[in-house]
């Protein structure tokens, strides 16, 4: 599943749950690297828009980012204790 698409029966966009955050907001709030989020958002996996020159999101779609990650496509060394 892709960051800009939603699971089945869920028909809330998270960009509109919550207000705005900058990426940089958003990598501290889910412990990530800011250039990571970056990416995410320009790729797609990361629901996220760009207004001027600042990307946004929202926590939300933070949140549904990280549920969404598959544990085994994280580099050994990054992923959680099991």
């Amino acid at each position: 599943m892709s960051g800009d698409e939603t699971s089945p029966g869920d028909s809330t966009d998270p960009l509109k749950v919550g207000e705005l955050i900058s990426i940089a907001e958003a990598a501290d709030y889910a412990g990530l690297a800011r250039h990571s989020l970056l990416t995410y958002a320009r790729h797609g996996r990361l629901r996220a828009k760009k207004l001027g020159s600042q990307w946004v999101t929202t926590h939300a779609a933070v949140d549904a980012y990280l549920a969404s990650r598959d544990t085994k496509s994280i580099p050994k060394k990054y992923r959680p204790p099991s």
